[in-house]
């Protein structure tokens, strides 16, 4: 059985007259893995990720709830310190996540339904779930 290569297989390997080696490291790039799927690994990471689903107060809960904000609406002009519990909605998914925030309330605008917080801290009324009154 004779070789295909045996007329060559022994002879030293060709080295050009005209151009450096490649560095052993240019060399390696030329057979690194690639990413044939371009945000494969992102697109997976996203489908795991666990949101909850938003919470249904009953009756007596918004009640409860109810008179909290007008206790706040009460106390507007102090600065009042809060510990206050709402849904925030996720933009990708559907569901999303409760946040609970601590700070000042500096406005409740009961028009637009929105309580402005310390840190332009903007919080939704109809996504809180609860209130807590706090000291520093």
């Amino acid at each position: 059985m004779t070789n295909e290569y045996e007329d060559i297989i022994h002879m030293p390997r060709h080295i050009s007259n005209k151009r450096k080696p490649m560095p052993m490291i240019s060399r390696a790039a030329q057979f690194s893995p690639f990413a044939a799927l371009t945000g494969h690994e992102e697109a997976v990471k996203e489908t795991a990720r666990k949101t909850e689903k938003r919470i249904e107060l009953d009756e007596h809960m918004k009640k409860i709830l109810d008179d909290k904000l007008k206790g706040l609406l009460d106390k507007n002009k102090e600065n009042i310190s809060i510990k206050i519990k709402y849904f925030k909605p996720d933009n990708k998914k559907d569901g999303g996540a409760y946040v609970t925030y601590r700070g000042t309330v500096n406005k409740i605008d009961q028009y637009r339904r929105i309580i402005h917080m310390d840190n332009n801290k903007l919080i939704p009324m109809d996504e809180i779930i609860n209130i807590e009154e706090i000291d520093f």
